[in-house]
């Protein structure tokens, strides 16, 4: 179940950044409370999961890969693009999150 609330974590983490580019500084409001609310929702399932995973684990798992999402919803809905060092990054951050989770005894399995 903890992988369950991981991943919801990182949704609504995932939401409520893409969120926040939209609130424009907090001056809309249906985005600053969509912001509100995912990141209390985010934060609250990820103190779910740490009754489970590892702090180091969990954390890891949950800003890779809202990173990669974050990234993903900057490119379709902002039109952002990422440069080649942007991607390499992003790259690097996805394999350290794998080698933890593949090979490191600290990791539940």
């Amino acid at each position: 179940m903890a992988f369950v609330y991981l991943i919801l974590a990182v949704l609504a983490e995932v939401v409520a950044t893409s969120a926040l580019k939209s609130s424009a500084g907090f001056t809309r409001l249906a985005p600053s409370a969509v912001v509100v609310v995912g990141y209390g929702l985010a934060f609250y399932l990820l103190s779910l999961v740490l009754r489970t995973l590892p702090v180091g684990v969990a954390y890891a798992i949950w800003a890779g890969l809202g990173i990669v999402l974050v990234t993903l919803v900057g490119v379709v809905a902002f039109g952002e693009r990422p440069d080649v060092p942007a991607v390499l990054g992003i790259l690097l951050i996805v394999a350290g999150v794998v080698v933890l989770q593949m090979f490191s005894k600290m990791s539940v399995h």
